[in-house]
This record gives structure tokens, sequence and C-alpha cells, in this order.
């Protein structure tokens, strides 16, 4: 009999695929709906420090009472919080996989006691898509690892919920990154966050928004640095993202080391019935591969453990095609 129950920043999921943060998950009846498709956990939509930000100047351009900042600013923190947890609350009283939340954050003392409710709604874990894009000609990357850091340590000082850290893959030392967040507390990690594209319509002069969803050709960077990650540190667990649209995408992600998978954008595409026909196209090849359980491939090829881990190194881009005509 096949198993395909895997284990991830300590939660238990009865298979590898979640359904990734976005607007899909915003809802508990749709979770509810991934949750009968196969799903193995859900992270909810995230809640964006930036956006609520925005809304509360918004609010605050339209009133002559410059006093009222501070109102207005915790009234829509509360107000957003408020939602969010009752998103926590309905989806955990119709699902029995795990649900995990997510924060879209820049500064680590705005959600600290966010964090706890949170815990307290009954989410299973936290997952903080840490961003914020820096244009400082003088800024350092130091500022930048101590940002993630402060993030991470006090968080973890208040919750005992699993707490991931998703990051971008846009960072020098991406392994050097996960090392340190593992060593402050991070459960699990998540490559990688998917950020806004902008665009320019040369016909109405304007900056726009460019596709929202990934392609085929986004999963090359996920294979190379799950490969690299999971092969340097085995010890935190790693789930794959951006670029994972089919089932074979799923097996190559396992293959690499990550011990889960999350899909969204092929969701939005064809549904929640994606979900079943990856698990049983993932179940029919690990059938033929005579496969049982996934502890048997996982990490078969990650960068510890083929032969030239140089394969996933940058330098071999250039070395392919010079053996090219």
């Amino acid at each position: 009999m096949i198993n395909i129950e895997t284990q991830y920043a300590g939660l238990t999921l009865r298979n590898p695929l979640i359904v990734g943060s976005s607007g899909l998950t915003s809802s508990a009846d749709r979770n509810k709906s991934f949750e009968k498709a196969g799903a193995g956990a859900i992270v909810l939509k995230s809640l964006f420090e930036e956006q609520i930000e925005m809304q509360s100047v918004i609010l605050m351009k339209d009133t002559d009472y410059p006093e009222a900042s501070d109102y207005i600013r915790e009234y829509v923190k509360a107000n957003q919080i408020n939602n969010y947890l009752e998103l926590i609350k309905k989806t955990k009283a119709i699902c029995s996989i795990p649900v995990i939340a997510s924060i879209n954050c820049y500064k680590a003392d705005a959600w600290i006691d966010f964090a706890r409710q949170i815990e307290l709604a009954g989410a299973d874990a936290l997952e903080l898509n840490v961003f914020f894009m820096d244009t400082d000609l003088t800024h350092d990357y130091d500022a930048t690892r101590a940002l993630y850091v402060n993030i991470i340590r006090k968080v973890k000082e208040i919750v005992k919920i699993p707490v991931v850290i998703k990051v971008g893959k846009y960072f020098s030392n991406i392994p050097a990154l996960v090392h340190i967040l593992k060593i402050n507390g991070a459960d699990g990690i998540v490559l990688f966050n998917r950020f806004y594209r902008p665009d320019i319509d040369i016909n109405t002069m304007q900056l726009v928004s460019g596709n929202v969803f990934s392609n085929h050709s986004d999963l090359s960077d996920t294979l190379r640095w799950t490969a690299i990650v999971s092969g340097k540190i085995p010890e935190i667990s790693i789930s794959a993202s951006t670029g994972v649209h089919d089932w074979e995408d799923v097996i190559k992600c396992l293959l690499v080391g990550a011990s889960t998978v999350q899909m969204c954008s092929a969701v939005y595409t064809h549904g929640a019935e994606i979900i079943s026909q990856v698990l049983t196209c993932m179940e029919e090849w690990m059938n033929q591969a005579k496969y049982n359980s996934l502890s048997q491939f996982r990490g078969k090829l990650n960068y510890a453990n083929i032969q030239n881990p140089g394969m996933y190194e940058r330098s071999q881009f250039m070395k392919y095609f010079s053996n090219r005509d």
C-alpha cells in the first residue's frame, strides 16, 4: 500500500500537496472544497501589513482632524485582523487538515500581538511572508538579514505553533539565509514567494500589472535552490513553491528534497480538481517506480545525493552552451 504522508515543520500531512496562500483560500467554504479534493494542508490568504497601512492613509486623507490618524490606523488594523481571525476559526471548524495562517510583513513589532491571536484562533502554523523592496544605495545585506532574524525571533518568543518563513529568490546566498533562520527558530522555509510584476502599457503610457500567474519556466529556480538548501541544511522542512503546475512538477520538487509542494496558479486555472488529479498521477508513478512511501525517493536528486552537485550551480549554464555548435 502506498503511503504519501509527510512531515512539514512539525505537522503531519496526509500528503505533500498544499494549496498556497492566495485569494483562493480567503473563503472557509472554498477551503473545504480543497480538502475534499485531497489537499494535505491550506495556507490562508495573507494579511498584508502594507495594505493595512495604505488603507489607513486613504481614510486619513478624508478627515480634517490630523489627531484622528492614530485612531483610524488602529481601527483599520483591528478590523482587518478580526476578519482574518474569523476566517481561521471558520476554516478550522469545517476542515480537518492543517490550516496555516499567513502574514505578509516587513516589521517585527507590528505583528507580535497578532501572531498570538492567530494561535488562539486555532491556526496550526504560521507562514511569515517577509518582503520589502529596498532601493537605498547605502543599504547593506547584513541589515536585510537582521530584519528577517528579528522577525522570526520575536514571533517565536510568543507562539508555540510552527513558524515558517517564505522568502524570495533574490538573495546572494540563499542557503546562508536559511541556515541563520533555522538557528533562530524557523521550523520551515518556503522557496519562493512570488512578487508583484510590473509591466508597461505603451498605448496609455502607464504602469500596469504584469502576469500574476507563474509558469513552468519558473520551476527551474525552485528546483535548483530546493535541491541545494535540502542538501546543505537537511534538518529544515522545505515547501517548494512557484512554477508547480502538474503532477510531474510535484514529483520533481520531492526528488530534490521538498517536504511539501505548494500549488496556486494551477488551482486558479484548473480548479480544485487539479489536486485530486495530481495525487492520483503521483501515486501511479510511485507504484510504477515501486516506491511505497515518499521517504524512499525524497531528496534522491538533491545537492548532497547526486554524483555531480555542480549541476545545480549557475556556472553550468555557460558550460552547457560552450559544448553546443
